[in-house]
C-alpha cells in the first residue's frame, strides 16, 4: 500500500463524503487507503458515515478522543508506506495527493510534505506554513499584519506568495493536510497525545525537524479547506479560543520550560488588554455586532491566560 490517507471525524459526515469523492476523482497511479476515525459523532451522523466507499475503513472510537489520540488510533489501523493526515472538510483541486507524494519520494530528508490551502472562496490560507511559534510571532498573530507583509521573515509565510514549482523547505505544515513516511512518523513518537486538540500539528512538526528531517511546501498541490465547521459559532467564540489558547500554553511549556510559558501568557494578556482598548474605542465607528464578537474573543483569551477558568473542558 502506498498510502494511507487518515482522517479523523467530528460531526462532518457532508464534508467527509465531498473530501472521499474529490480524492477519488484526483488521485490516480498509487495503491491508497481511507481510514476514518469518528469522535464519537451523533447517532445520525454515524448512519451517513456507514454509506462511505466500502473501501474506507471505519473506525467508531466511542468517545471523543481528542486530533492527536484519535490520528494515532487511525495510524494503528492503516498499513500504508505513506500516511496523509487530512482533515475532513477538505477537497482536493486536482492531483494534488500524486504531487505531494512525488515530493515526499524524490526528497531524502522530507519530513512533513504540505499543500497550499485554501479558504472556500479560493483565497490563501495563510496558516498552509508558517514559523516556529514564539511569543513574538503569536502576539503579532493579526490576519491584516500577515496580508500587509506577507513576506515578513516572523511568519515565514512568503513561498505561500511565491510561483516556485520546487518543493520549498519551511518550519511548520498546516495539521489540515500533513503528508508523511510512516517510518518517520513512527520514529518522532506520533502524535503527542497529551494535547487533546490544536498545537498538536505544531508539536510534531517541530519533534520532526529535531530528528533533522526537513519539512516541504509543495505550493503547485492545492486542497480546499472549509475550516472550523465541526464547531458551532457558539464554541468557536469561547471553547475552541479557549482550547487553542491552553494548546499553545502546553507547548511552549513542553518546548521552551515553564518560564517562557509564563512569559507568554503575560505577553498574551497585555495584547488582550490592548486590543480590547482600541475595540472599546472603535465602537461608535465601526459595525457593532463585528465589535461585540471580536471583543467576546479577546475577553477569553485574557481570561484565559490569566488562569481563569472560562468553560468546562469537553471531552
Amino acid at each position: 500500500m502506498d498510502l494511507s490517507i487518515i482522517v479523523v471525524n467530528w460531526n462532518s459526515a457532508d464534508y467527509l463524503k465531498e473530501c472521499v469523492a474529490s480524492v477519488e476523482q484526483n488521485t490516480t497511479g498509487i495503491t491508497y487507503e481511507f481510514v476514518v476515525v469518528d469522535n464519537n459523532s451523533a447517532a445520525g451522523e454515524i448512519e451517513r458515515l456507514r454509506d462511505l466507499p466500502p473501501s474506507v475503513k471505519l473506525i467508531e472510537s466511542g468517545e471523543n478522543l481528542g486530533f492527536a489520540k484519535a490520528n494515532n488510533l487511525g495510524f494503528r489501523n492503516s498499513s500504508g508506506d505513506y500516511l496523509l493526515f487530512l482533515n475532513p472538510d477538505t477537497k482536493l483541486i486536482g492531483p494534488s495527493i500524486n504531487k505531494m507524494l512525488a515530493a515526499a519520494r524524490a526528497l531524502p530528508d522530507a519530513g512533513v510534505v504540505g499543500c497550499k490551502l485554501l479558504n472556500s472562496d479560493l483565497s490563501v490560507q495563510l496558516s498552509s506554513i508558517q514559523a516556529v511559534p514564539n511569543i513574538m510571532n503569536q502576539v503579532l498573530d493579526a490576519e491584516y499584519l500577515l496580508l500587509k507583509w506577507p513576506r515578513c521573515s516572523l511568519w515565514k509565510t512568503a513561498p505561500l506568495f511565491s510561483n516556485n514549482a520546487n518543493p520549498v523547505k519551511v518550519d511548520m505544515i498546516s495539521g489540515a493536510c500533513m503528508l508523511i513516511k510512516r517510518n518517520v512518523f513512527e520514529s518522532v513518537g506520533m502524535f503527542s497525545e497529551d494535547y487533546f486538540m490544536y498545537a498538536e500539528d505544531l508539536d510534531l512538526n517541530c519533534k520532526i525537524l529535531d530528528a533533522g528531517h526537513s519539512n516541504y511546501y509543495v505550493g503547485e498541490a492545492e486542497i480546499i479547506h472549509h475550516g472550523g465547521k465541526s464547531s458551532s459559532r457558539q464554541k468557536v467564540s469561547q471553547w475552541t479560543v479557549v482550547m487553542k489558547n491552553r494548546a499553545m500554553c502546553r507547548f511552549f511549556q513542553k518546548r521552551r520550560g515553564r518560564f517562557y510559558e509564563w512569559m507568554y501568557r503575560a505577553a498574551m494578556s497585555c495584547a488582550a488588554t490592548g486590543r480590547l482598548l482600541i475595540l472599546a474605542m472603535m465602537f461608535p465607528y465601526r459595525d457593532k455586532e463585528w465589535v461585540k464578537d471580536a471583543s467576546t474573543k479577546w475577553k477569553t483569551i485574557l481570561k484565559s491566560m490569566m488562569g481563569f477558568q472560562v468553560l468546562p473542558i469537553e471531552n
